[in-house]
């Protein structure tokens, strides 16, 4: 059964960096998240798979640009970024025994987890790399994301 719940919270403007390559990542990663967590039984195994491959392809593309770049808190990042590939790993061994719960699970997980560590070390990095490539950090305009409020009538 397809699981709905929470990985709509992770589509809107606020997660944009200012960096285009970090910010064309985080979206297929966040794209990828939606679809494990919308999922049906029969399609959990290979969205999982697709997130695996993208994880790691994101993941290896940012620790790179840390140590191509010397960004000084890339230690902390790159444990964090293998930390959720031990955890990926582990629910696709889960998945392989039959537990598509695991997924979505990890699927809601990773939503949590996701915004936090794009606003505390993914922004870091993204400016850390615009200034480095451009000499200034990056400019992002928000989107207000809130619902119109009701004006009550006379």
């Amino acid at each position: 059964m397809p699981h709905t719940e929470s990985s709509a919270l992770l589509k809107h403007d606020g997660l944009s960096l200012g960096y285009a390559p970090m910010d064309q990542l985080h979206e297929e990663f966040i794209g990828l998240v939606e679809a494990l967590a919308q999922a049906p039984d029969h399609a959990v195994a290979a969205a999982l798979d697709a997130l695996a491959l993208n994880a790691h392809e994101h993941f290896d593309a940012e620790d790179r640009w840390m140590n191509e770049s010397a960004f000084p808190a890339r230690a902390c990042h790159i444990d964090e970024h293998a930390a959720v590939m031990g955890s990926i790993a582990g629910v696709r061994r889960r998945v392989s025994s039959g537990d598509f719960a695991a997924a979505r699970r990890l699927a809601d997980a990773l939503v949590e987890w996701f915004p936090g560590h794009a606003d505390y070390l993914d922004s870091a990095l993204a400016h850390w790399m615009c200034k480095r490539r451009l000499g200034g950090t990056p400019v992002v305009v928000h989107r207000r994301m809130q619902a119109p409020v009701a004006v009550p009538s006379h």
